[in-house]
């Protein structure tokens, strides 16, 4: 039986990610993802989540309190291509894990996707985030309207990193997850 690549991806997560670090989510959605990795910094690191729908918002705070790590984590009701401007200065090269769940907000608008063009901003950044040994997880959804632009984008803007990154890549019949990592 194949393992879910979100499992993979947070087994990769706690390879890098300890008390006291630093991490960014970067589509929070239902905040599974920010839940985790609050749980992983606690009870000195913090985390940094951005979202655009206030939907997404309501339910990853109520995730966060439920679990006690509300205290741990700053809500961006933003862009994730907005992430260098919401960060504090002292952020870049020091983030542990920038954790992508591209696609669509589970149980919201479907309608309300990421985008390719604020995406590729957004990884670009993210590069800019992470500490040299640090991890970049992109799960990238491909069943919903525009996937199929945002997945060819991504997918050539990995292959822009080859040499300069360690990256993995793991297929499912629906999403795919890259794991990379910074030198």
């Amino acid at each position: 039986m194949r393992r879910p690549l979100t499992a993979l991806a947070h087994t990769a997560v706690q390879a890098v990610l300890n008390p006291g670090g630093r991490a960014i989510d970067a589509t929070m959605g239902n905040g599974h993802d920010t839940c985790f990795l609050a749980s992983r910094v606690a009870p000195d690191g913090r985390v940094i989540a951005f979202d655009v729908q206030t939907h997404a918002m309501a339910k990853t705070h109520e995730r966060l309190g439920a679990a006690g790590l509300d205290a741990l984590v700053n809500l961006q009701l933003r862009g994730h291509e907005q992430m260098t401007t919401a960060v504090p200065h002292d952020w870049p090269g020091t983030v542990d894990v920038v954790m992508f769940n591209l696609g669509y907000l589970p149980g919201g608008d479907r309608t309300i996707v990421t985008q390719a063009e604020t995406t590729l901003t957004a990884l670009n950044q993210a590069l800019q985030m992470l500490r040299p040994g640090g991890l970049l997880s992109l799960l990238l959804y491909r069943d919903h309207g525009g996937a199929e632009t945002e997945s060819t984008a991504v997918e050539n803007w990995v292959s822009t990193l080859a040499g300069r990154y360690v990256i993995e890549r793991h297929e499912s019949p629906g999403p795919c997850l890259f794991l990379i990592s910074a030198s």
